[in-house]
């Protein structure tokens, strides 16, 4: 249940133009929220700590098998009605599984105090996007966070949903969301989640295969450069797909990423990727022209799908 590119591309440039308005949100939170609950209501029901490991992982499965089927459904609903309004349906609710918009407008919020020597409200912006600790952070540091977390959803937020836009509709759309987001949730290597969680972030390592791959292509063409760096450090991430487009993000500026970073005040070693300098602002505003400029080319990927598109 494929679907037409032209189709994909008319819900980018919308998502693009006006994204999901906070004034909508507070009325009829995004159905990422919805998936979201359902996801913890699985969690509190089904993931008890006296459970065996074995259990744990079939309820899991369970839960994984679940949200896979309310989204695939739930996705497969617009197509019922008639045309042409199942089409504009298809056009508007896949504006809801891409994040270009909220992804730029997020990464702004913590390049303009950054830039304007506010460490402490660039701090607090970046803490939204980002798991790790950022109370200590410097300049450096609250930059390397921001195109990390830029860089990586790229993929999560733009090329993946795309792409499984494009292959599976919008039923293919709303389950990628579905298990992204139970990969965010309950994907943890922690011991109330090694197990639960398995399956979750065993699938969306699947599903990210090969947009993680598109996205540090986007990324390395937009940037005019870093595919050497993103050949040779994309490996090194200990996720199978987030190396991709972060290994190409520190290439293309020509900077360094990774590195140890804290959580709950733990600090957790990591590679680096790229060699160069630490980021500043200035390189928050260069990653942020490359990733629009990686969206435009994927848009430019759209166009020549629709214009090959069989008729």
């Amino acid at each position: 249940m494929s679907a037409d590119p032209w189709l994909v591309l008319g819900a980018a440039a919308i998502e693009a133009a006006v994204g999901y308005p906070d004034r909508l949100h507070r009325r009829a939170p995004h159905p990422v929220v919805w998936i979201g609950g359902l996801i913890a209501w699985c969690d509190r029901t089904w993931n008890h700590d006296d459970g065996s490991p074995k259990a744990r992982r079939v309820l899991g499965v369970a839960t994984l098998i679940i949200i896979m089927m309310v989204t695939g459904a739930t996705g497969w609903l617009p197509s019922l009605a008639p045309p042409p309004f199942s089409l504009g349906l298809v056009v508007l609710v896949g504006t809801l599984g891409l994040a270009q918009r909220s992804l730029c407008d997020h990464v702004r919020a913590v390049a303009k105090p950054l830039t304007s020597g506010d460490i402490g409200a660039a701090r607090l912006a970046v803490g939204a996007i980002v798991g790790r600790d950022v109370s200590e952070l410097d300049e450096q540091g609250v930059a390397a966070a921001a195109l990390e977390s830029l860089a990586e959803s790229f993929n999560d937020g733009v090329v993946a949903p795309i792409f499984w836009f494009v292959v599976g509709g919008l039923p293919g759309l709303f389950v990628y969301k579905a298990v992204n987001t139970a990969d965010s949730l309950i994907g943890h290597r922690e011991p109330r989640w090694r197990d639960f969680g398995w399956a979750s972030a065993r699938m969306d390592d699947l599903m990210n295969l090969i947009p993680a791959r598109i996205a540090g292509g986007l990324i390395a063409l937009a940037g005019r450069g870093g595919w050497r760096v993103m050949a040779r450090d994309a490996s090194k991430h200990a996720s199978p797909n987030s190396g991709w487009p972060e290994a190409a993000m520190a290439g293309a500026l020509k900077i360094e990423l990774g590195g140890p970073v804290a959580y709950a005040g733990v600090v957790t070693k990591r590679t680096t990727f790229g060699r160069g300098t630490r980021p500043g602002a200035s390189d928050l505003e260069r990653g942020l022209k490359v990733y629009v400029t990686a969206c435009g080319l994927l848009w430019l990927l759209l166009t020549v799908g629709g214009l090959a598109w069989p008729r």
